[in-house]
């Protein structure tokens, strides 16, 4: 073999290579269809429906049915895992889904106290709006397009609250504005390594699946509280690890910088906190789902 043909093919398989990582690079780029709207928001519900008492899980199958009726055919919703992303997919059309925006969210800064009912004027917080729905949802007198657009934004809200970042902020957006490097890639956003490539690794790696049937014993640590329960626990692990663990500080309501990196050593801490926070959306969920579906039962509005 000459030399031309022996440097020819190793610059081959460098540009092999080099593609191979570009690809993989741009699987963990920031993308409206990915993060929380995407992988770790299908797992919640897969866990959900894993989780569910049957009788839910024929209600909910027939409530899809009603699909075609909600006019959105370029976001699909025939299933509990489409429901759980279909919310973002919506809001891209602005004309008819653009005043839903605040409702994936109500952060508060990690350095002032945690007010429950803060930044949610009109209702328009992600708190506010999984209560909403489940009443929605809960009501047979309703037609099943509405009820199913009410499961759809349930289901997926129930997933964003349990986003540490979906509550929690250093006059940030939620870390949108904080520039992060995820091991060796650069240039991401804290926001987005928390929805995306870390709760993606949290859940691949999880030992066993978090995708199971779990016991009572299990339920009864995970399941719980309220929705203004979920967004204080949030906010408190915003506050109490996500920053320090980024920014390697023990106090970090001051000024910090604009950009950081997670080591792997950071990643790593990371996993269990992103493993328990999908695990205790998919329960909740079912939760939620079972009482919206309970026969005879109308779930009230919270009260302070």
């Amino acid at each position: 073999m000459g030399y031309r043909t022996i440097r020819k093919r190793a610059g081959q398989s460098l540009g092999r290579l080099i593609a191979a990582g570009l690809a993989c690079l741009a699987l963990l780029m920031p993308t409206a269809a990915q993060a929380w709207g995407f992988y770790a928001h299908r797992v919640t519900g897969e866990i959900a429906l894993a989780n569910v008492r049957p009788e839910t899980r024929a209600a909910i199958g027939k409530l899809f049915r009603a699909e075609a009726l909600l006019g959105t055919p370029d976001c699909a919703l025939g299933n509990l895992l489409d429901a759980t992303v279909w919310p973002d997919c919506v809001r891209r059309d602005q004309d008819r889904w653009g005043h839903t925006a605040a409702w994936h969210y109500r952060t508060a800064p990690i350095g002032q106290d945690y007010n429950p009912r803060g930044n949610c004027s009109g209702g328009n917080c992600v708190l506010a709006q999984i209560e909403r729905n489940q009443r929605v949802l809960s009501d047979e007198s309703l037609p099943a397009n509405v009820r199913l657009q009410a499961l759809a934004f349930m289901v997926h809200f129930v997933g964003d609250i349990h986003m540490p970042l979906h509550s929690g902020d250093h006059d940030d957006r939620g870390g949108n504005d904080r520039e992060a490097d995820y091991g060796i890639v650069p240039g991401l956003n804290l926001h987005w390594i928390w929805d995306g490539p870390l709760a993606e690794r949290a859940i691949t790696s999880a030992q066993p699946s978090l995708v199971r049937r779990y016991s009572a014993a299990e339920k009864a640590e995970l399941a719980g509280g309220t929705p203004a329960d979920w967004g204080r626990e949030s906010w408190e692990l915003a506050r109490g690890f996500v920053y320090p663990n980024a920014f390697d500080c023990t106090d970090c309501t001051g000024d910090l910088p604009e950009k950081t990196a997670l080591t792997q050593e950071d990643i790593v801490a990371a996993i269990p906190v992103s493993q328990r926070r999908v695990t205790q959306a998919g329960l909740r969920m079912a939760r939620m789902l079972d009482e919206a579906f309970a026969p005879g039962v109308l779930v009230a509005p919270e009260r302070d």
